[in-house]
C-alpha cells in the first residue's frame, strides 16, 4: 500500500467518464483542431446584472470575514421561500426547510451518504447523471435503475421486490438530463404516491427547473398534498441562472432528512460560502426578471438547432425543457465512435450516451451551450459526418 492507495469503495468505481472526454477534447485541442464543444452542459450567458451587484457589495463587506451560517444564510433561506411562494404556490418555513449546498451534485451525494447504510438499495433512473449512481456506491450501497418508457416515465413497477424491500430513497429527475423528459403534476403525484407506500425519500433533482419552452411550467413535487412530508427537492442557481461556477444550491422539503443533511455537512465542513448564498439570494428574489430571457436564448438556440438538423434530413423533436438534445447515435459506429468521429472529423464536440448509464448505450447528448450560428455549424457537422460512416 502506498499513500495514495485509493479506499475500497473508491477504487471500484469505474473511471468517471467525463474525464475521458475531457482527455480526448484536449488531445485533439493540443493538435491544433478547432472545436464546436457541445458535450458538457456549462452555461455560456453571463451572470445576471442583478446578481453580480449583490456579489460586489458583498464582497466589500466585514462581515465576509467570518464563517458562513451552518444550515443556510437567513436571506436565502427568506428568498427562497418567497420563490416558492410566487412560482408554485407552495408555503415554505424557511427556517426548517430550506438548506444551502455548493451546488446540487454535492448535496445530492451529501444526502444520500446522511441516510444510507451499506446494503441498502438506492432507486435511479436507467437513464442518469453519474452522480445518482456514484453516490451510493461510495456509501456501500447499491444504485438500482428504474427502466424508463419512450417518454422517459420510471417503469416502478419493474423493480423487483427484493430490491424494493432494500430501498430507502427514489431519486428522480424532470426535465431530465439527458434524455429532456419532462413530467406532468399527476405524474410526480404517482412516483410520490409509490414513496408513500414503500417508505422511501422522493428526491426530486429540478436542475432544469426553470428552462421549459413554449410556456411550459415546469411542476414542483412538493405542490402535491402531503410532500413536504415525504420529498426534498433540490433547485440549483447553475443553469437557470448561468451561475455555474458560483456553485450555490438549495434543498427545500422534509425536515427531518434536510437535519439530517445538515448534520452530515457540519462534520465535514463549515456550511456554503456566504458570497454565493448572497449571490443566491440575489436571483431567487429577481427570478421574475432574470428567467425569461435566459429561457428566451436557449430556446432560440434549440430551434435554430432542430430546424438545421431537419433541414440535413433528420427527425428530430424539440424538447419541451430543459437545455439539451437527446440523439440517436448513427448506424455503423457505438458511442465513442462516433464521439471520436466528430471530433477528427468536423471537430464537434457531443457526450455519449454510456455517461449516463448503460440504458444511455446508443444514444448521444448535445448541449445548447454554444451561439445559435455556432450550433448550425455544429449540426452541419453532425450530418456531414453521419453520411459519411460506413453502412452494415
Amino acid at each position: 500500500m502506498t499513500p495514495a492507495t485509493p479506499s475500497a469503495l473508491l477504487g471500484a468505481l469505474p473511471p468517471y467518464v467525463f474525464y475521458e472526454l475531457d482527455a480526448r477534447r484536449a488531445k485533439a485541442r493540443a493538435a491544433g483542431r478547432a472545436l464546436i464543444d457541445v458535450g458538457i452542459g456549462s452555461p455560456d450567458g453571463p451572470i445576471p446584472a442583478v446578481v453580480v451587484e449583490a456579489m460586489q457589495r458583498a464582497a466589500a463587506d466585514r462581515g465576509l470575514s467570518g464563517y458562513p451560517a451552518f444550515r443556510v444564510h437567513p436571506g436565502l433561506a427568506e428568498a427562497t421561500a418567497a420563490y416558492f411562494a410566487t412560482r408554485f404556490g407552495v408555503a415554505v418555513d424557511p427556517g426548517r426547510e430550506v438548506l444551502a449546498l455548493a451546488g446540487s451534485k454535492e448535496g445530492l451525494a451529501e444526502l444520500v451518504l446522511a441516510h444510507v447504510n451499506p446494503g441498502d438499495v438506492v432507486l435511479i433512473p436507467a437513464v442518469h447523471y453519474p452522480v445518482y449512481a456514484r453516490a451510493p456506491r461510495l456509501a456501500g450501497a447499491r444504485a438500482v435503475p428504474v427502466p424508463v418508457d419512450a417518454a422517459g416515465m420510471l417503469q416502478l413497477e419493474q423493480v423487483a421486490p427484493a430490491d424494493l424491500a432494500r430501498a430507502r430513497m427514489l431519486v428522480v429527475n424532470y426535465p431530465s438530463n439527458p434524455t429532456t423528459a419532462t413530467a406532468t403534476l399527476e405524474e410526480l403525484g404517482r412516483l410520490l404516491a409509490f414513496a408513500e407506500a414503500h417508505d422511501l425519500l422522493l428526491v426530486s433533482d429540478l436542475a432544469y427547473g426553470e428552462l421549459g419552452f413554449d410556456g411550459e411550467a415546469v411542476p414542483s413535487v412538493l405542490q402535491l398534498p402531503g410532500a413536504m412530508a415525504r420529498a426534498v427537492e433540490l433547485h440549483t442557481c447553475s443553469k437557470s441562472f448561468n451561475m455555474a461556477g458560483v456553485r450555490i444550491a438549495v434543498m427545500v422539503g422534509h425536515r427531518g432528512a434536510l437535519d439530517l443533511l445538515d448534520a452530515y455537512r457540519s462534520n465535514i465542513g463549515y456550511g456554503v460560502s456566504t458570497l454565493a448564498q448572497v449571490a443566491g439570494t440575489a436571483a431567487f428574489a429577481h427570478h421574475a426578471s432574470i428567467v425569461p430571457p435566459i429561457v428566451a436564448e436557449y430556446q432560440h438556440r434549440r430551434d435554430v438547432l432542430v430546424a438545421a438538423l431537419r433541414r440535413g434530413g433528420w427527425s428530430v423533436t424539440p424538447p419541451r425543457a430543459s437545455m439539451c438534445l437527446w440523439l440517436p447515435v448513427p448506424d455503423g459506429v457505438d458511442d465513442w465512435g462516433w464521439v471520436d468521429a466528430l471530433i477528427d472529423g468536423p471537430g464537434v464536440v457531443v457526450t455519449p450516451g454510456v455517461a449516463f448509464g448503460e440504458a444511455g448505450t446508443g444514444r448521444y447528448r448535445v448541449s445548447l451551450v454554444q451561439p445559435a450560428d455556432r450550433l448550425e455549424a455544429a449540426a452541419a457537422g453532425l450530418v456531414a459526418a453521419a453520411a459519411s460512416l460506413p453502412r452494415r
